[in-house]
């Protein structure tokens, strides 16, 4: 293989956890917990789910930051399972980031976008808006890394400004008694529930994927992952404690544009549209941060020969990686929903991160102490059997989907069996 070229390391600390707080804090937590408490039929077991959400992600960023402290590269989890487990196991991984982690979800933010602005931009469709966001946002990541950082860590700030705002005025409506839930505890649908979830957690490796770009990794890298992981965690609980136990369950059980239907129950139409520019910043930081990290994976495979060489990284942001991402973005946003791909992303990004954890189980019994895990074995082992239950238990609820994210992980072996071998 080819060395892959050395980016500069212009990423500090505060970038990289603002990179994972924008990756995290995107649409999801916005549209999740209406069909939650459908499915549910309490809000406390929404909060639970929450929780027991931040908790695995939690133990995902402890796990990483052991392998981002050990491999402090570019690449993401086609970096590490390459590393730790084996070449093909690496090149499915980064299969699945260009169709699921990175191009589905880009997409799919993009389309909310358009959706959420279409009474702003009433001559602009929706996909027409989305497209116009990812050009622009894909031209300023592929002017400067640096500008495109100082962007996004502004853009984060007044998000989570926003939010800590819209928290305590709307946790200053919730009744001080909440009535006792009746409903029945469905372990199959709480399980479908956390795959949910975890597509709104997805984003707490960002960091990982521009690993070569962050400055002082072996200690950036660790920090800014479990950082940027605990204080969506909070986030996360305080919002969505407001979405389902200040207004009625009626109000958002079974829909998707939660934050406004709340945020107008409270405080009608000027509360209405605030959350509609809070949700739109939310979006508009999630694209940013998915075009931002995304082209380092394709970059760092072209350099490895898995894929054409003119995506490899030459100097400066990965130029041509960005474009490519653009284009498939691009068709798929004009050809598919936000809806239909929640729990097709969430189910197959899990088993993608499960499998990167087993990696680096693997490689600490090889070299021992050598390499520190935080709270080893316990710490990266339960971190695998709660996802790979959460997973299994989902496929009884939605097998279509989980059936789909199988054809991806087939597919991505197909493509390495005629042409990764190589």
């Amino acid at each position: 293989m080819s060395a892959p070229a050395l980016p500069h390391r212009t990423i500090g600390f505060w970038s990289a956890t603002a990179l994972v707080i924008a990756s995290m804090l995107g649409t999801g937590v916005f549209t999740t917990s209406g069909f939650l408490l459908a499915d549910l039929q309490s809000p406390w077991l929404v909060l639970l789910a929450w929780a027991i959400g931040g908790l695995v992600a939690t133990l995902g960023a402890l796990s990483y930051g052991a392998l981002a402290r050990h491999i402090p590269e570019s690449g993401g989890e086609y970096l590490f399972l390459s590393r730790t487990l084996h070449p093909a196991a690496g090149y499915v991984a980064g299969w699945i980031s260009l169709l699921v982690g990175f191009s589905a979800p880009l997409a799919a933010a993009a389309n909310a976008f358009g959706e959420y602005t279409k009474d702003w931009f009433p001559a602009l469709s929706p996909p027409m808006t989305g497209t116009i966001l990812l050009t622009v946002l894909s031209a300023v990541h592929a002017w400067n890394v640096r500008h495109g950082t100082v962007a996004q860590n502004l853009a984060v700030l007044i998000k989570v400004v926003l939010i800590a705002a819209f928290i305590t005025l709307g946790i200053a409506r919730i009744p001080g008694a909440q009535a006792a839930s009746t409903a029945t505890f469905s372990l199959p649908a709480f399980a479908m529930s956390l795959v949910w979830i975890s597509f709104s957690y997805a984003g707490w490796n960002a960091v990982i994927y521009l690993g070569g770009e962050v400055s002082n990794p072996e200690r950036n890298l660790p920090r800014s992952l479990l950082t940027g992981t605990l204080v969506v965690t909070a986030l996360y609980l305080a919002i969505n404690a407001v979405f389902v136990l200040a207004v009625p369950a009626k109000v958002i059980s079974g829909r998707l544009e939660v934050g406004r239907l709340v945020a107008e129950h409270l405080g009608g139409s000027a509360w209405a549209n605030g959350a509609t520019l809070l949700i739109a910043l939310a979006l508009v930081t999630s694209v940013s941060s998915l075009v931002m990290t995304g082209p380092r994976v394709y970059a760092r495979m072209a350099s490895d020969r898995y894929l054409p060489s003119w995506l490899a990284q030459k100097s400066g942001p990965p130029r041509a990686a960005i474009v490519f991402q653009f284009a498939i973005a691009l068709v798929m946003l004009w050809t598919a929903s936000y809806q239909s791909l929640l729990t097709f992303i969430g189910f197959t990004l899990s088993l993608s991160t499960a499998a990167t954890v087993c990696g680096l189980i693997v490689t600490r019994r090889r070299l021992g102490a050598s390499l520190p895990v935080p709270g080893w074995p316990w710490v990266p082992v339960a971190f695998v059997v709660v996802v790979l239950a959460m997973t299994a238990l989902s496929i009884s609820r939605a097998p279509l989907p989980s059936l789909a994210g199988f054809a991806v992980l087939g597919f991505g072996w197909v493509f390495w069996r005629f042409t990764g071998r190589r």
